[in-house]
């Protein structure tokens, strides 16, 4: 249960516990299952604090600071995350589904089995953010960074990814069946089994990256940079009929 203490701080508003907080900074925040649903919250600084499990139902985050903060099974429902920073948060297991979370700093986050179906990601940094086994499908991505991101066993099944940059991303047995890559980034990318049925890649940079055992029946490749990558067990049925590689 979360700390008495903490939580009657917080409860006092963003000022009391901005005052507190620098009073006490080598504390540990203790806010684990704490039910701060509809809370104004909004440029708080809640960095380092552990958020497992607590109820932040409709709850007001705009602006505030979740820099390596633990929102591992938090109820997140209609959260507003507007300008809020969540580098290196753990959101393990949460729902994000619908949520606006445009322009959101998620580098290095922990978004291992996060629900984000139809999730507006525009302009998100999730660069190096694990996003392992996510769900992804109709999620808004345009615009957003993805470089180094960990998205193995992610379904990403017809999302537009245009012109993401995906550089060194771990994309191993993802599903972007129908997916939109067109333009996009896969440099030094991994992709091993990954579902790229039908998928478009035309003017997608693979250059080096790692295609072994992926499924790759009646992909649209058109002018892709296809230099050093690595074929090995791919499946090509209806490759070459659908569009030869230029």
């Amino acid at each position: 249960m979360a700390n008495p203490e903490h939580l009657a701080y917080l409860k006092r508003g963003v000022i009391a516990w901005s005052q507190w907080r620098k009073q006490n900074p080598d504390i540990l925040f203790n806010l684990y299952q704490a039910n701060l649903s509809y809370a104004q919250l909004s440029g708080i600084n809640l960095s380092y604090a552990n958020l497992t499990e607590a109820n932040l139902t409709e709850a007001n985050l705009s602006n505030a600071n979740l820099n390596r903060t633990s929102l591992r099974r938090a109820i997140l429902r209609g959260v507003n995350f507007d300008g809020a920073n969540l580098e290196a948060a753990n959101l393990e297991e949460v729902n994000l589904s619908g949520l606006n979370l445009s322009g959101i700093n998620f580098n290095m986050a922990y978004l291992e089995r996060v629900n984000l179906e139809g999730a507006n990601l525009g302009n998100a940094n999730l660069s190096n953010a694990n996003l392992k086994g996510a769900n992804l499908k109709g999620a808004n991505l345009k615009g957003a960074t993805l470089w180094g991101a960990t998205l193995c066993d992610v379904n990403l099944e017809g999302v537009n990814l245009d012109g993401i940059n995906l550089e060194e991303a771990n994309l191993s047995r993802a599903n972007l069946s129908r997916a939109n890559l067109s333009g996009v980034n896969l440099e030094f990318a991994y992709l091993g089994e990954v579902n790229l049925s039908y998928a478009n890649l035309s003017r997608a940079n693979l250059e080096d990256a790692n295609l072994e055992g992926a499924n790759l029946e009646g992909v649209l490749f058109s002018h892709t940079n296809l230099n050093g990558a690595n074929w090995n067990g791919v499946t090509l049925e209806g490759f070459f009929d659908r569009s030869p590689i230029e």
